[in-house]
C-alpha cells in the first residue's frame, strides 16, 4: 500500500494542482488568515473597483471543512484524476483547457440574475463529474452502497440527492450545463457535422510545454477514432479527439 506522499505524488498535475488549492483555500479560510468575502465573486467589485482576481479566486472555495467539502474533494481526486489519467492522457494541454473553458463558461452564466452565484468551484467539480459521466458512460457507480447505477446517471443522482439534503441546486445545475457545453462543442457535434468549433488554442500548448507540466504530448495524429460500439448512440464516450 502507498503512503499518502506517494498517493500525493502519482496525481496528475492539472487535478493535483486545483485539489490542493482548494485545500489550501479552505484551510487559509478556515483558521481566520483570509476573510472569504475578499475572494468571493462580486461582480460590482470587478468591473468598478478592478479586484479581478476575485474571477480566479471563486473557484477554489468548496466551502468550509465538512463532509460536503471532503465529497467534493474526493470528487476531484477520483473524476478528475480519472480523466486526466484516461481520456486525457498525455493531452494535459487539452485537460487544462477544458477546466479554463468550463470556468470561463460558469463566470458567463453567473452572470445570469437566475444563476448568479459567489462561489463557482463547486460548479467546476460538478462539470468535471459531468464530462466524466459521458466519458464513462457504462461504468458501474454505487450511490452510498444503497443504489448502482451507470455513471450516465451520475450528475442527475447527485443533483437529486442534493436537492433531498437540502443543498443549493444552482452550483450543480450550472456545472451540468458548463459540462454538456463542452462535451457538445467537442464530441457531439463534431461526430454529428465533421466540423470542429472548439480547438485547445496554441498559448495553451506553449504554456504546458514550457513549464514541462505532465507527460509529453503524443506525436502521432490524434485522428478520430473509432466509435466504442457499446454504448449509445448520442453518448457513447469520447469518440471523435481534437487535434488542435
Amino acid at each position: 500500500m502507498s503512503s499518502p506522499a506517494e498517493f500525493y505524488n502519482s496525481l496528475p498535475p492539472i487535478s493535483k494542482a486545483y485539489g490542493t488549492a482548494c485545500l489550501l483555500t479552505t484551510t487559509v479560510i478556515q483558521l481566520g488568515l483570509l476573510d472569504v468575502y475578499y475572494i468571493e465573486l462580486i461582480y460590482e467589485l470587478v468591473f468598478k473597483h478592478f479586484q479581478v482576481w476575485r474571477l480566479i479566486t471563486t473557484f477554489f472555495f468548496l466551502g468550509k471543512f465538512s463532509i460536503n467539502f471532503g465529497i467534493r474533494l474526493l470528487m476531484i481526486a477520483r473524476y478528475g484524476v480519472q480523466l486526466e489519467k484516461g481520456p486525457f492522457e498525455r493531452r494535459t494541454a487539452d485537460f487544462l483547457w477544458m477546466m479554463i473553458f468550463g470556468a470561463l463558461s460558469l463566470l458567463v452564466l453567473s452572470a445570469i440574475p437566475i444563476f448568479q452565484a459567489s462561489f463557482l468551484g463547486i460548479s467546476l467539480v460538478f462539470m468535471l463529474v459531468y464530462v466524466w459521466s459521458r466519458e464513462f458512460p457504462n461504468a458501474q457507480i454505487s450511490i452510498y452502497g444503497l443504489v448502482t447505477l451507470k455513471a450516465f446517471y451520475l450528475p442527475w443522482a447527485m443533483l437529486a440527492l442534493d436537492v433531498i439534503f437540502g443543498s443549493p441546486l444552482i452550483p450543480d445545475l450550472l456545472g451540468i450545463i458548463a459540462g454538456h457545453l463542452y462535451y457538445f462543442l467537442t464530441v457531439l457535434h463534431p461526430l454529428a457535422t465533421g466540423k470542429v468549433i472548439l480547438k485547445t488554442p496554441m498559448w495553451v500548448h506553449k504554456l504546458v510545454a514550457r513549464w514541462r507540466i505532465g507527460a509529453p504530448a503524443q506525436t502521432s495524429s490524434r485522428a478520430a477514432a473509432q466509435p466504442d460500439r457499446s454504448t449509445g448512440v448520442a453518448f457513447r464516450g469520447r469518440s471523435y479527439r481534437l487535434n488542435g
